[in-house]
């Protein structure tokens, strides 16, 4: 007959766990409390105003929350074990300031957890994670027939009628949406001339933005054009975007990605032009951020239905560039605004494409295991990715 220590040890890991640091954990057999949500109290607070969870929440049977996402269960208890442990570790702050961990395989989620500032419905930044957006969104433009392939090629300024072209500095027209795709636009501004734009923000609406950075910029050869991570880049790609959809951009994105994909819950910020911000000021959910990797993982596909180019996302997530900036690791590679790497595990490589925004904001595909990550955090140093993949990657790829 079991003892009474054994039985405790039995409910605890099979039911409920509320361990002394605040991590509540449920299983597929507890009966769980709901993942936590921001208060009416905290919707009019900042993200940085949030209050931290009193309980971090890590769930192996993720709720059907009715927002176009299957669920599942973490089934295997090997795995389970080994990601809770992990889950347990982000939560007492092993690797940093992070908020949010959720994995979804073969199409369902099957874990979520949320620390801190984590909240199931809260809408929060994704800093850098919205230029691979805005890089799907263009793939959208080119499924649907408004640019083509070859158009990538072609001098960006060829798409913007209202730019007049004979006030551009020399080699404007080297500029493509393949070089600005891949962060080699060459446009060079000093920060003093581009506070002085700044300054005159009528100037800047819509084309008038191109015009200033092409008229003040220094000429654009093949010595600016190296790989310089930001540098008005996305800002390019979301002007040839508003001037070849029909309406403007932002009513191209909310019909043709957002509500397909059945995102409400979101900000979407615009920039001085009037135009969507093209790489930053973006808010999603963690499980709105899971759509966006499905795009990626499902080569473009969306509940059966081709968004994204499948021509576009053969070529924009392979390694097309090298990146330079000190701070990016010399193991990623650069494609269409979407990261490469290879994950080795057990003497095999599987190849993972990832949005990566500052602070801690992850969408990992690995398309091979039919296997997507997010991440969600506001941690200033940002080393948990190393961490989180050599802890999940081997438990799926047996």
């Amino acid at each position: 007959m079991a003892s009474k220590l054994t039985i405790k040890i039995l409910v605890m890991t099979t039911l409920l766990s509320v361990a002394s640091n605040g991590i509540f954990i449920s299983t597929a057999n507890a009966k769980s409390r709901v993942a936590p949500e921001v208060t009416n109290a905290e919707k009019s607070l900042s993200f940085w105003d949030l209050p931290y969870l009193k309980q971090a929440y890590i769930s192996a049977a993720p709720k059907d929350r009715k927002e176009g996402i299957s669920v599942g269960q973490l089934g295997d208890r090997v795995a389970k074990k080994n990601i809770i442990k992990l889950a347990e570790e982000i939560a007492q702050g092993k690797y940093g300031l992070y908020d949010g961990l959720l994995i979804s395989h073969k199409g369902k989620l099957v874990f979520e957890s949320y620390y801190r500032r984590g909240r199931v419905n809260l809408a929060a930044g994704q800093a850098s994670a919205a230029k691979t957006y805005t890089s799907l969104a263009l793939g959208r433009a080119i499924q649907l027939g408004y640019l083509s392939m070859a158009d990538l090629d072609k001098p960006l300024v060829s798409f913007l009628k209202d730019v007049d072209t004979t006030k551009l500095v020399a080699g404007a027209e080297k500029i493509t949406l393949h070089k600005a795709l891949t962060m080699r636009g060459g446009i060079r501004v000093s920060d003093e001339q581009v506070k002085v734009l700044e300054g005159t923000p009528a100037k800047l609406k819509g084309q008038g933005q191109v015009q200033a950075l092409l008229e003040h910029s220094t000429s654009i050869n093949s010595e600016s054009q190296r790989y310089s991570y930001g540098n008005f880049n996305p800002t390019l790609v979301m002007q040839v975007l508003d001037a070849v959809v029909p309406g403007t951009a932002q009513s191209f994105i909310k019909k043709e990605l957002l509500d397909k994909l059945g995102i409400t819950n979101y900000r979407w910020q615009n920039a001085i032009s009037g135009l969507p911000e093209a790489g930053w000021r973006v808010s999603l959910t963690s499980r709105d951020m899971l759509k966006w990797g499905a795009l990626l993982a499902n080569k473009g596909k969306w509940q059966g239905e081709q968004l994204i180019s499948m021509a576009y996302l053969n070529k924009g997530t392979r390694g097309i560039v090298q990146p330079t900036e000190a701070w990016i690791p010399k193991a990623y590679q650069y494609g269409y605004y979407i990261y490469q790497m290879d994950i080795p595990v057990k003497g095999k490589s599987y190849n993972a494409n990832f949005a990566w925004g500052g602070g801690g904001q992850y969408i990992i595909t690995i398309a091979e295991l039919d296997l997507i990550v997010v991440i969600k955090g506001h941690d200033q140093e940002d080393k948990i990715m190393p961490h989180a993949l050599k802890t999940i990657v081997p438990v799926f790829a047996h």
